[in-house]
């Protein structure tokens, strides 16, 4: 028996152990199963066995958060009546963010991080190890900020929830860190899998999103867990549910200028809505306010903005199903805009507004307290582009204009250029609208507006500041092994030192009594002046003269010096530069702390590469 098995077994018998001490309180039945055929299975079985139970698990919260949100909606919108439309919009959304904050400060104790860079900094920083309070946290908060109205998506937080239930799955059963990794993964697919009914677009965003930088060639419990969430998601939600369009046009190739033009606009608006995000981030998070003031001056702005334009309440994807279906005057009846008479050019004004308005009301919604995500309001956007787009066509006297096309293939390219995700964006609207034969027009747009994105920013803005840091991987796996590196663990904290004032008698006693090649000169507030190196030294020590030479003689400047909070990766550049092996680390004021060595780090680089490639 090999050691691996070994382990296994040994995981079995203790778990039995305490399944027998504690009876079935402490421990359950299907645990003991589980733990059984992870000691009988292959490890390619098991991990098939586990993206099953992960997908279906995944899936089925992924259908409780669509189905919840969905009753909510349907509750509030026919069962509470106000004399005025007008009071909807003002209480709803504002509610929903302030009771979202409420219930993160009373029920989760502040712990309130949340979207999708939460999720890939656990999986660079803490071993794909994500916290077990994030498998319904995710779900009650979306629920109250989107169930009421907050102008977000409930795909980012099924996908979190997704990939805490693959997270804890791996760590109960002990699997490893790329056993683990994978299985987040499977999650979050599933979860996306199960928000759009569609299998393909979950993959494609485990491996464009949540996968960059990490390497491995294990699939299959990807496939199998988006086939899971997507099959319970087609069984369980009911058809108005579901992000489905079944009306469209036939592909045309004459068609191929307007999905040019789309193309770079909708990059264009992607690039307008991330950076009123994050304007609008920074902002906030620049308030001096608690974060209840916070969340009611959100919530109060949301609601502004909501009861202006109607179409930002919610999700929105009833607004796009309506440009599909050709209703448009239905979505300007209930807000101001149906006082005037309503012609083309006043519908060209209104939707110019709701989509300036609606990067303001997404980025008050989730960053003064709400919980969801960038998905559905890049999809909303994409559509209401589209539309947009077809209208102004249609004015200036194009004929034919394929109009529920352009909403299609609008909402692939707003999402590709806003989520940097293009495959995702692509395989996503094909498999909703079963537009298969649209392939083509939403390569052209999604690629366009990807490539107008990365243009101005190579990392998504959303993600930039946290890649900057190296807390995420991305696409430079060198580096990412080097992130993973912590300074403090290569420090020699036992280095040897030497007085300034010491005779150089000391510094031979130093030399035949330790093991290290190098010294650092220090004053009596252990400042560093210099250092010293056997080679500095050799001279003296086989001299058969008198030494009259002194320690500050001798020293040299350090050719550079190191700080606990600079990276590995900047430690070793500076190795590069000096072409030395060792370098002194010193505090803010200059107080020597020890040495640190290439070959320290190299070595370390290489067990972790060693690691991540079996």
């Amino acid at each position: 028996m090999n050691i691996h098995h070994k382990k296994k077994f040994l995981s079995f018998l203790k778990f039995k152990r305490d399944f027998r001490k504690y009876g079935l309180e402490k421990a359950r039945s299907y645990e003991l199963i589980l733990h059984w055929l992870n000691n009988r299975l292959s490890r390619n079985q098991f991990l098939v066995l586990s993206g099953i139970l992960v997908g279906c698990t995944a899936g089925l919260a992924g259908v409780l958060l669509k189905t919840l949100v969905h009753n909510i909606h349907h509750f509030i919108t026919t069962k509470v009546h106000f004399e005025y439309q007008i009071l909807f919009y003002i209480i709803f959304p504002f509610l929903g963010i302030v009771l979202t904050v409420m219930i993160v400060m009373t029920i989760f104790k502040g712990q309130d991080r949340k979207g999708i860079g939460a999720i890939l900094y656990e999986i660079a920083q803490n071993s794909s190890v994500v916290s077990s309070v994030k498998m319904y946290s995710q779900i009650v908060q979306s629920a109250v900020t989107v169930g009421l109205g907050g102008s977000a998506g409930l795909e980012s937080p099924i996908a979190v929830t997704g990939a805490a239930i693959g997270s804890n799955y791996a760590r109960t059963y002990r699997l490893s860190y790329k056993e683990r990794t994978l299985l987040l993964a499977a999650g979050a697919t599933a979860g996306i899998a199960s928000a759009f009914n569609a299998p393909i677009a979950g993959i494609m965003f485990a491996f464009e999103i949540l996968l960059t930088g990490v390497v491995f060639t294990d699939f299959i419990p990807l496939v199998v867990a988006a086939v899971c969430g997507s099959l319970l998601s087609r069984i369980l939600l009911q058809e108005d549910v579901l992000f489905r369009f079944y009306t469209r046009e036939a592909f045309n190739y004459r068609n191929l200028p307007y999905y040019f033009a789309l193309g770079i606009v909708t990059g264009m608006y992607a690039r307008y809505f991330v950076i009123i995000s994050k304007r609008v981030e920074h902002f906030i998070s620049g308030l001096k306010m608690s974060p209840l003031r916070k969340a009611m001056f959100g919530g109060a702005v949301l609601s502004m903005l909501c009861v202006l334009f109607p179409p930002l309440f919610g999700e929105g994807y009833d607004t796009v199903k309506a440009f599909t279906n050709g209703n448009t005057h239905t979505i300007i009846e209930n807000s101001f805009f149906r006082y005037f008479e309503i012609r083309n050019f006043t519908i060209i004004i209104f939707l110019v507004l709701v989509l300036l308005l609606k990067a303001f009301a997404t980025s008050f919604t989730i960053f003064s307290g709400g919980n969801g995500g960038n998905f559905a309001p890049s999809l909303f956007a994409g559509g209401t582009v589209g539309y947009l787009f077809a209208i102004i066509c249609q004015q200036l006297g194009f004929e034919e204009v394929p109009v529920t096309n352009l909403v299609l293939v609008g909402m692939a390219g707003a999402m590709s250029g806003v989520m940097y995700a293009p495959l995702t964006a692509i395989f996503l609207i094909a498999e909703s609208s079963f537009g298969y034969d649209l392939f083509i027009p939403l390569m052209i747009v999604a690629i366009i507006s990807y490539l107008i994105a990365k243009w101005f920013s190579p990392i998504s803005p959303e993600l930039k500041s946290l890649a900057d840091q190296g807390k995420i991987f991305t696409d430079k796996h060198d580096n990412n092994l080097l992130f993973s590196l912590k300074t403090e663990d290569f420090i020699d904290r036992y280095s040897q030192v030497i007085h300034e004032n010491a005779p150089i008698t000391d510094l031979f006693e130093l030399v035949k009594n330790g093991t290290k090649n190098i010294f650092a000169v220090v004053d009596d507030g252990k400042i560093l002046r210099g250092i010293l190196t056997l080679d500095d030294i050799r001279p003296y020590l086989f001299s058969s003269e008198e030494i009259s030479a002194t320690i500050i003689q001798i020293m040299k400047a350090p050719p550079a010096v190191v700080h606990p909070e600079n990276k590995p990766l900047e430690i070793l550049q500076m190795f590069d530069d000096t072409g030395v092996w060792n370098l002194p680390v010193v505090n803010d004021r200059n107080v020597f702390i020890g040495f640190i060595s290439k070959s320290t780090i190299l070595t370390s680089y290489r067990q972790l590469l060693k690691e991540y490639s079996d």
